[in-house]
């Protein structure tokens, strides 16, 4: 287990850092490498590890592609100016505004959206306005985590979930509603109340510029792409076709309107990110194979309670921020997954919730980290982690508490 620990170590270090914007798959190929040839995975398993993955990785690369054809539509520009027109120069409303935005891009074109393409635009609606825009970014970085509890697309952990639930998509987005409004409700309550300095200065009015116009086709595309996720699930399917022909629809659209090319959509599906992902998951198999399964499955409580649903998530959260949320769920799945949906799920909310307390917790919140920084803002590891620590607890709490009360309303 000691050298699979150092491998991992290596590739989460590496993630971090990422010297001269290296991809995070310079590492982590190579440590997958290692990680079979000195026999701590075999390569049966490796192999095994690595055919559950690529249906995940697969929607992962055209969910990045959908939400940057949505971006290069102006679908969040329009959301921006909806938000600072809505708000009528108040920092409060705007709070509010850029709540119910994140919270629905994050749920359905996943958190890496609502990081990468909804955080500049943020920024550009709190100038806008004159508002400061602390609260309203740190809203987006928050929000990127706990708001991704509502469907299987909306967070990587939360596909990986799905696979091993075995649950409908619709049964998944059923018992989790309450969770997300919940989660989204304290984030909410407690923002209003930590930043209501920055919230009380003065704004004003948006000056009167030409909206940009709201691309519906773009939304009917969107919409026809989750409602196909629905029919996907019943029909046994993988998420990953429904994903792909959205993408592929706004692609060629964009293709023959001379807008992006080939290659730009290559980028934007980020494959040597995906090729992380994979490498990442033989690395996880490793150390689970090698000792930290058994560890995990020492710890954890049996049985779908009240208190063993809490103490499940409360180890996933502590495990995402020792090890960050993909590898944890990795290492957890294969120790919940035999006791049902109701313990996937409340790791789920561990792993997903739990980030939002430390940087590392989430390679979501590292990007986010560093978005803001190319806007000229450095965020404040103490702040951020004096938000965590009032948000965090509450919300592990209030989100199981919910999920407990769903499955025993819905079974």
């Amino acid at each position: 287990m000691p050298a699979a620990l150092i491998l991992l170590a290596a590739v989460l270090t590496f993630a971090v850092v990422r010297p001269r914007k290296w991809p995070e798959a310079v590492v982590a190929v190579p440590a997958a490498a290692v990680a079979v040839a000195i026999g701590a995975v075999t390569p049966q398993h490796a192999w095994t590890e690595t055919k559950e993955l690529l249906p995940v990785v697969g929607f992962l690369a055209a969910i990045l592609l959908l939400a940057q054809l949505c971006a290069d539509d102006g679908l969040f520009r329009a959301a921006g100016d909806a938000v600072a027109r809505a708000c009528h120069g108040s920092p409060t409303r705007m709070l509010g505004g850029v709540f119910a935005v994140a919270a629905t891009v994050t749920a359905v074109l996943s958190l890496d959206a609502t990081v990468v393409l909804l955080t500049p635009v943020v920024f550009a609606t709190a100038a806008r306005i004159g508002a400061r825009p602390r609260p309203h970014v740190y809203a987006s970085a928050h929000l990127a985590n706990s708001a991704s509890l509502l469907l299987p697309v909306s967070n990587l952990t939360n596909l990986l979930a799905f696979t091993a639930s075995g649950l409908t998509f619709t049964r998944f987005a059923g018992l989790m509603t309450l969770p997300w409004l919940v989660a989204i409700g304290i984030e909410y309550a407690v923002f209003r109340r930590y930043f209501a300095a920055d919230l009380a200065t003065y704004a004003h009015e948006p000056k009167d510029e030409e909206a940009p116009g709201v691309p519906r086709f773009t939304l009917v595309v969107l919409g026809l792409t989750l409602a196909g996720f629905a029919v996907a699930s019943f029909a046994g399917a993988e998420p990953l076709w429904a994903a792909l022909a959205g993408a592929a629809v706004l692609g060629a659209r964009s293709l023959a309107r001379r807008r992006s090319t080939p290659r730009e959509l290559l980028t934007a599906a980020n494959l040597p990110f995906c090729l992380f992902v994979l490498a990442l998951g033989i690395v996880v198999k490793a150390v689970v194979d090698n000792g930290l399964g058994d560890a995990i499955a020492r710890v954890l409580p049996d049985g779908t309670s009240l208190a063993a649903l809490l103490a499940i998530a409360g180890a996933a959260a502590l495990l995402a921020n020792l090890i960050n949320n993909l590898p944890a769920v990795l290492a957890l799945l294969p120790v919940v997954a035999p006791a049902g949906p109701g313990p996937v799920l409340a790791a789920l909310i561990g792993v997903n919730v739990g980030p939002n307390l430390t940087y590392v917790g989430s390679l979501a919140t590292l990007l986010w980290r560093r978005i803001v920084h190319a806007h000229g803002t450095e965020p404040e590891l103490g702040e951020f982690t004096r938000l965590g620590l009032l948000t965090v607890p509450a919300t592990l709490l209030g989100s199981t508490l919910a999920l407990w009360a769903s499955l025993a309303v819905l079974g």
